[in-house]
């Protein structure tokens, strides 16, 4: 079975990155559509870095 773009998202959040489930699931709750904009909440709720932001951009293109 193949996962979801979200699935792939979240394990390189929490694998690569080392974001705590607790802080993506704060992050999506936020009510817009996701893989496009957790990146962005989680910048803004302060649960990444501007660098790490960089990195799922990046993850995000090449993905």
């Amino acid at each position: 079975m193949k996962a979801t773009k979200q699935t792939q998202l979240i394990r390189f959040l929490q694998t690569d990155l080392a974001i705590p489930a607790e802080a993506i699931r704060v992050a999506m709750r936020h009510p817009e559509p996701i893989p496009n904009l957790l990146p962005v909440v989680l910048w803004q709720y302060g649960l990444v870095t501007l660098e790490q932001l960089d990195q799922i951009f990046d993850w995000l293109e090449t993905g």
